[in-house]
């Protein structure tokens, strides 16, 4: 067992262990009156120690998202090439909310939902991660679109599809934490993305049929 497969798993325990200590804080202090003196001494760690695993408070809570992009773009190019792209890009969406979790849980996710829709920072580098997605997932999207070569508006499509995408996962969020969690996001997703572009089978289930 090498030395720095021990590191890399003593690393992310660690990392593990302030992200717990530091989400219980947030929730019962609140984001913005949580200090990162606070999270260091709960933790037991220094403040120099902290910024070794995290740049920034935002990071605890988001961090998470890091890699999500290259993992949608990797979940988008497995799709079916016939399959629409609209339809494709909410099967690789739901996939967020494809994991049952216990009534206490739910609990704590939902009042994690209010924390980042509640809080300005929070929203703000919720943004800017999603923008990440948006140019990690363009180069596939921009394929399923049939671009060419010396297609000049290529990268506008794609990119006005991926941000209405985006936009619909947002809304759905928003809505799915005011409805406190008794609707599934994957649900909520589906009406936001029927919205935009109506998909193969709203019009059956419009209907009821």
């Amino acid at each position: 067992m090498s030395s720095e497969g021990l590191w890399s798993r003593t690393r992310r325990a660690a990392i593990a262990e302030i992200i717990e200590v530091a989400m219980d804080l947030f929730l019962e202090k609140g984001f913005d009156a949580t200090t990162i003196d606070d999270i260091a001494a709960a933790a037991g760690i220094s403040r120099r120690s902290f910024f070794r695993y995290f740049g920034t408070k935002e990071d605890i809570v988001l961090g998470h998202l890091a890699g999500e992009g290259v993992r949608a773009r990797e979940a988008l190019a497995a799709r079916p090439d016939d399959e629409p792209l609209w339809t494709a890009l909410l099967n690789v969406l739901t996939t967020i909310d494809g994991t049952t979790v216990s009534p206490a849980e739910q609990e704590r996710l939902l009042k994690i939902s209010e924390m980042m829709h509640g809080t300005p920072s929070l929203r703000a580098r919720t943004f800017e991660k999603h923008l990440g997605w948006q140019a990690d997932i363009l180069p596939e999207v921009r394929r399923r679109l049939g671009a060419g070569p010396g297609d000049d508006l290529a990268d506008l499509r794609a990119g006005a599809v991926m941000a209405s995408a985006i936009a619909c996962l947002d809304a759905a969020g928003e809505t799915w934490t005011r409805l406190g969690g008794t609707v599934p996001l994957s649900d909520l997703l589906r009406v936001a993305f029927d919205a935009v572009q109506p998909l193969p089978d709203a019009r059956d289930r419009q209907l009821g049929t």
